[in-house]
């Protein structure tokens, strides 16, 4: 059976870092050798398990995608790159052709989805690559629809903490937080809490020193308007090798998929296997 050519863009990033060196490592695929970097990184390769990545800047993509392409004729992209990429690169995706999974957050999610959906490729487009995580949102999501208001008049309180680096809010927290909405709690989005203080995330949140560099905490607190009850959710991710192998299930499940045209698929796609 031939491998599943797959492309990683975000590279020297650490989680697009982290997603290459599993497929490296996985018998079923193959790493492309390129990818689609940002305006601040001035190398022009990036080595991973011994393999040399050429990256590729904005400037030079559209020339150097026809080279990509004259070498690999169906591949999968994933991307892990800016959350200010998000739509420029789905874009590219659509205009040349490269079924994708979106495993960076922000952007605008909607136009994206609308566009992949008017366009001749499917994706894999989801807030969080994290299978556990994801099933996790869809207990939430299961019931916020069974049972509206199960919390009313109660006041939900949500800290998240990622490393540094990491540019936005939470995707999953803001997820999770909806569908608490509708189960009736008290939230302002404004009082979300976020951490990215590697100092507070040692000394405070006691997260292992060797994770601060990546890692993802949230617990999200309910109480009840007399104070007399309350209910935690909490769910603490070190490292990112929860989001690589996500990530892999949805390349292949993607792959499986690849004579459907125009279609958004989820990560709870990839968790019925459907």
């Amino acid at each position: 059976m031939s491998k599943i050519k797959v492309m990683v863009n975000g590279i020297p990033g650490n989680v697009a870092v982290n997603v290459a060196t599993h497929i490296i490592n996985e018998p079923e695929m193959e790493l492309v050798p390129w990818s689609l970097t940002g305006p601040e990184i001035t190398d022009e390769k990036y080595t991973i398990d011994g393999i040399d990545i050429q990256l590729i800047k904005l400037e030079n993509r559209d020339e150097l995608i026809k080279q990509v392409k004259d070498n690999y004729d169906y591949f999968i992209t994933v991307d892990y790159t800016h959350p200010t990429a998000v739509n420029i690169n789905g874009d590219f995706y659509i205009k040349n052709n490269l079924p994708f999974v979106m495993g960076t957050t922000g952007g605008d999610r909607e136009l994206l989805k609308e566009n992949v959906r008017n366009s001749e490729i499917s994706a894999i487009i989801a807030p969080n690559m994290a299978k556990q995580i994801t099933g996790f949102q869809a207990i939430m999501e299961y019931a916020a629809k069974t049972f509206p208001g199960l919390f009313d008049g109660y006041d939900l309180t949500v800290v998240e903490s990622h490393q540094k680096g990491k540019a936005d809010t939470s995707g999953t927290a803001k997820a999770v937080i909806r569908e608490f909405k509708k189960l009736g709690t008290n939230f302002k989005d404004e009082d979300l809490k976020m951490e990215r203080n590697p100092e507070i995330q040692k000394k405070e949140w006691n997260i292992p020193e060797e994770h601060l560099g990546g890692h993802g905490w949230h617990t999200y607190t309910l109480d009840s308007n007399k104070k007399d009850v309350r209910f935690a959710f909490t769910h603490n991710i070190n490292g990112r090798d929860i989001y690589s192998k996500g990530t892999i299930d949805g390349v292949k499940y993607l792959y499986n998929k690849k004579d459907i045209r125009g279609h958004v698929f989820t990560m709870i796609d990839v968790l019925k296997k459907n």
